[in-house]
Parts: structure tokens; sequence; C-alpha cells
């Protein structure tokens, strides 16, 4: 098969791509509209159901829902069906923003409302757009993917700088410390981009957090039930 006609074939694929990447976004968009005030909770989708941190977080989705949050999750287990069933138990609309993957990631069954993306950076605009508050659970390389990319949206001013808890103060101490002794002190980070950051340990301190910011601030979508 001649090298030029392959190149061709290459061309109208990634041109095909952007269609479907266009599909992600609106299917996206026209499912998610009007959730809002939601919070999205990030985390280990390896968290067993017996960790006390699963129940933790099943505690914090549920008394932000509530105060009539809803709850953004990536819609796998761990961390997310925990969230999801949090957001179930108090009758607020579940969100899980599921991934194909190669070992494929099943939608967790406390997610009301699901949609499956197969690009990592569409499903990552959605756990970001709808969200007024970042609760991040302990995790892994993806539950830090996550967290320092909604911290350089909002150093950058991308996005407004909504609270980012951090639960779990004694999980978080480590990358804490490294991020005071070696990128602060190298100048690669501000003093007040730690502005953006709240290390927090019991559910209902986390909750009342993000209640007292929301309350505080002039927020699209604000629910009469907060007070």
């Amino acid at each position: 098969m001649p090298y030029g006609y392959e190149i061709n074939e290459l061309a109208k694929e990634e041109s095909w791509r952007m269609f479907r990447i266009l599909g992600e976004l609106v299917e996206g968009f026209d499912n998610l509209s009007g959730i809002e005030p939601a919070v999205t909770i990030y985390g280990s989708a390896r968290l067993g159901v017996d960790d006390e941190l699963y129940g933790e977080t099943e505690e914090i989705a549920y008394q932000l829902g509530q105060l009539g949050f809803s709850i953004v999750t990536g819609g796998g287990p761990g961390v997310m069906e925990a969230a999801n069933k949090g957001a179930r138990k108090a009758g607020v609309t579940s969100v899980g923003l599921n991934i194909s993957l190669p070992e494929e990631q099943v939608c967790n069954a406390y997610a009301t409302k699901s949609i499956t993306f197969d690009h990592f950076f569409t499903r990552k605009v959605m756990l970001v757009k709808y969200a007024i508050a970042f609760v991040i659970m302990p995790g892994g390389l993806g539950t830090l993917d996550e967290l320092t990319e909604v911290l350089t949206l909002m150093q950058t001013h991308k996005i407004k700088p909504f609270p980012v808890v951090l639960f779990n103060s004694e999980f978080w101490k480590g990358f804490l410390d490294w991020l005071q002794s070696s990128v602060l002190s190298r100048k690669y980070v501000s003093e007040n981009d730690f502005d953006l950051l709240r290390v927090l340990d019991r559910p209902e301190e986390v909750v009342e957090a993000i209640r007292r910011w929301y309350v505080g601030h002039e927020v699209v979508g604000r629910k009469a039930l907060l007070k």
C-alpha cells in the first residue's frame, strides 16, 4: 500500500476523531445541564468497601446531598462508588462520569446519571465544569493528576477559585511538605497558591467548609434550601 495513502487515511481518521470528541462534549453538556450546584469528589478506585475511608466518603456525599448539592464522580468503584452511594441515599443527583479503558471500568450502581467517555480530557472537562467545590480523597496517580489540574486551572484563572479540600491530613502531609520544601523553595509556585487548599480530617468539617464558602459567595445555581 503506498505510503501517501496511509498518510491520507490517518488524516481522515484524525478529522473524524475531532467530531467524536465534539460529540462527547455535546452529550456531556446536554446531560449535565441543570445539575448545579454540584461538588466533584475525586479519589482512589481501589478503595475497599470495608475501608474507613469508604464510609467517610459516603458520609461527606450524603451530608452535601442533604444540603442540596449534586455529587459528581468518575463513576467507578472505590471512592467514586462511596460518593455516588451517599448522594443517592440523600436523594440528590448522583453523577458518574465513566471512562472506557482496556481493562473495562464498570460504572457503579449508585450513579443516577451516567455517561461513558472515550477520551480522558473530555471527561475531565465535565468533572470540573459544574462543580463549585472539589473534595480530594486519598488516591493514586489519577487523583494527583486531577488535583493538580484543578489547581492549575485556578492558578491560571481559567476557572474561579472554588474550594479544594484535601481529606485526611496524614495522607497528604508528605505531598504538601514536598510542595513547600522542594517546589515553593525554588519559586516554581507562589505562596498564595496554597490559599486554594483546605486540609481537613472529618466529614462534617468538609461539609461545613463548603457550605460556608457557598453561602458567602455569589454562585450561579444557588438553591434556597442552603442556609
